[in-house]
């Protein structure tokens, strides 16, 4: 309600041809494109982008500013947190040994990506692993361990080739484990073990 005592309803975009079920919250500004289904009990923040033939099952948590490209699928169990880019055919899985003919439902496991990561074009993440901080998966890397902060993954099975900054570019580390990045001009240190912002 408003000071006035009005109702307030959220406003979004969504193409005619998208399916949303009843449950599900959705935010301010968001859109959501052709052919795309958003399930119940998901919840979508404000500012996001949903692209064409995109899945969003049940109780799926998207933060403010998720951009999720198209033909992706995002199942139970995924949370993103602001600022996460979903790149195009990436895909998620929530069970470990799927079968069939045996459900698992209650066996899902939680996937956590972070604040500000991106994920390139048909990578793969398996599920139960927490995605760090602005971390950057390649396009067709396969993750199937926990990914530190803003580290840059490559391959399958994924592994570490380097550091990249907030805006994604790549970090060299000086002898005093500073990096500054270009375009942001952020800095950065490396403690040989971690990367953390200056602030």
């Amino acid at each position: 309600m408003d000071k006035n005592n009005k109702e307030i309803k959220n406003s979004f975009f969504a193409h005619p041809t998208a399916i949303i079920d009843e449950g599900c919250v959705i935010g301010n500004g968001s859109k959501i494109w052709h052919f795309s289904h958003i399930m119940s009990g998901c919840k979508i923040g404000e500012d996001c982008n949903i692209g064409q033939n995109v899945v969003i099952s049940p109780d799926v948590v998207l933060g403010n500013n998720c951009k999720v490209q198209n033909n992706v699928s995002v199942y139970t169990g995924v949370v993103c947190e602001d600022d996460v880019f979903l790149g195009p055919s990436c895909v998620f899985t929530n069970v470990i040994n799927p079968r069939s003919a045996i459900a698992r439902k209650s066996e899902y496991k939680k996937t956590i990506i972070k604040q500000g990561a991106s994920i390139g074009a048909n990578a793969t993440i398996v599920c139960g692993h927490t995605l760090g901080k602005y971390c950057l998966i390649g396009a067709g890397s396969v993750i199937r361990e926990d990914v530190e902060d803003f580290a840059c993954m490559s391959g399958n099975p994924a592994k570490k080739i380097g550091y990249v900054g907030e805006y994604g570019h790549r970090l060299i580390f000086n002898e005093k484990g500073i990096a500054i990045e270009k375009e942001s001009n952020f800095k950065y240190f490396f403690d040989g073990n971690q990367v953390t912002k200056i602030e």
